[in-house]
């Protein structure tokens, strides 16, 4: 087997490289289709101060406990037993193939700027591109992570290029009075409407922040260990600072009604709008390149979760075949097998990227919650602290990442919720497969009650969507 080992350069980038996909490339749009200025304002702050919170979540724990190599998988199993650990496990692994649906859905809108036949990105042309580019992908990674991981960098480089162009070129064409147009809505100033349009944003900003954990899940194929949490952090910080100036410079340059208006991707309309049809041509190529180098990176980190939660007996022992390469091929064949499966339910279905990416949110929402109260578990009970070290600053990220995580789960609302139950609910055969090998009790105390919850949740939600009452 080679040895794969990734430096702190490589995996800011991978950080970088999987937050920044499609998300940043409709951010006008998506932020102001719910929210006027001073909202988006708003729910910025309150992303900024979760995220960062959940970043230095992730630094501690992969120093204080170097032995978990999962990631965001191991930490909800060592904290809270070995269902909500394998639920943990799921629910990123969800998110992750779900958002590769989603970015092969906007990869293809983006191409119909030059290609007309691919029209929203979700008829039978694009499903056919897509398919394509999947098997492409699915092929260079079975070669190994560190060629993969290698290519995602290059993408990651060449993708911030038209984004720093699109913020310099909105320096210029800024104008403050388009801002301060209803800043909080045509009747001023109104908590609960400013609170309902702050709601509107956290799924975007969950969205686009999704891959904060990307170093900690391959911290097993890190030279250093301690460039695991550099690397979030240090990811998180570029990533921020980037999103605030495109949402926030686009509000100065189109109205929020003209904003929320705009066809994916939202970005390469308001650049056209300032500087004509070249703008729009330049974000258009940068999206593509983006989008196929975050359909790299996600690809690798959707194939790494189940294998290692496979290693460690939470998933069939299937899941944990290595090719010659050391990549996880079982894991890598079921997860794009998926992608292709949904990849077609999108050509039925007709579902929109903003449908896809809402649902992938909601998927990892657990996995971030059970992050956070593990980080507050070992502050508070001092496990892995000096009998003398102080924990006060632990204990304090812990509980505000915890906060910000429960407040995300009521944005979300219930009806993803119940939708995303659909897709949960499986897995429950998958772990109780994994139990039998094991030779050991499938659940102990609660777990059995969380199980019910969750195929009762599946079981109303699948009711409702066939009786209409909701949708993707």
């Amino acid at each position: 087997m080679k040895e794969n080992k990734l430096g702190l350069f490589s995996l800011t980038a991978l950080v970088v490289g999987s937050m920044i996909g499609g998300g940043a490339f409709n951010l006008p749009s998506d932020m102001a289709s719910g929210a006027n200025s001073g909202a988006v304002i708003v729910g910025w702050i309150i992303t900024g101060i979760g995220m960062i919170a959940l970043a230095l979540v992730y630094q501690n724990l992969a120093l204080r406990k170097p032995e978990l190599d999962g990631g965001i998988y191991s930490y909800a199993r060592a904290g809270f037993g070995e269902f909500l650990g394998f639920n943990s496990a799921w629910g990123y692994w969800i998110s992750a193939w779900l958002g590769n649906v989603a970015y092969a859905t906007l990869l293809f809108s983006a191409l119909s700027y030059f290609f007309p036949v691919f029209g929203e990105g979700n008829n039978l042309a694009s499903i056919i591109g897509a398919t394509i580019i999947l098997w492409v992908v699915h092929a260079l990674v079975l070669k190994g992570v560190r060629e993969a991981s290698f290519i995602n960098l290059i993408t990651t480089i060449a993708k911030l290029v038209p984004i720093f162009l699109f913020i310099i070129i909105m320096i210029f064409a800024f104008k403050a009075d388009i801002f301060h147009q209803d800043f909080w809505g045509k009747g001023g100033f109104d908590w609960p409407t400013v609170q309902e349009q702050v709601k509107s944003t956290m799924l975007v900003t969950l969205w686009v922040f999704i891959g904060v954990e990307g170093a900690v899940v391959l911290s097993g194929r890190a030279k250093e260990r301690r460039d695991v949490g550099r690397a979030t952090v240090m990811g998180l910080l570029v990533t921020m600072l980037i999103y605030v100036l495109i949402s926030i410079f686009s509000l100065g340059v189109m109205s929020q009604p003209e904003l929320a208006e705009l066809e994916p991707p939202s970005m390469a309309y308001v650049m056209e709008s300032v500087v004509g049809k070249w703008g729009a041509a330049v974000i258009n190529l940068g999206l593509v390149v983006s989008l196929l180098g975050a359909l790299l990176g996600w690809t690798l980190l959707a194939s790494e979760i189940p294998y290692v939660a496979a290693k460690d007996g939470v998933l069939p022992k299937w899941l944990a075949r290595e090719n010659e390469n050391g990549t996880p091929s079982a894991s890598l064949w079921l997860t794009n097998g998926l992608i292709q499966t949904f990849i077609l339910l999108v050509l039925f279905s007709e579902s929109t990227y903003k449908a896809l990416y809402s649902m992938a949110g909601v998927a990892i929402l657990l996995p971030y919650l059970f992050s956070a109260l593990y980080q507050l578990k070992l502050a508070y009970t001092g496990e892995s602290y000096g009998g003398e070290e102080r924990r006060g600053k632990d204990l304090f990220l812990g509980i505000v990442a915890t906060i910000y995580s429960i407040w995300l789960v009521y944005a979300a609302g219930l009806s993803y919720l119940l939708m995303v139950s659909v897709l949960y609910a499986p897995g429950i055969f998958f772990y109780l497969k994994a139990r039998k090998e094991q030779g050991e009790k499938p659940f102990k105390g609660y777990e059995l009650g969380a199980a019910a919850v969750i195929l009762i949740m599946a079981a109303v939600s699948i009711a409702l969507m066939a009786n209409g009452t909701i949708a993707p």
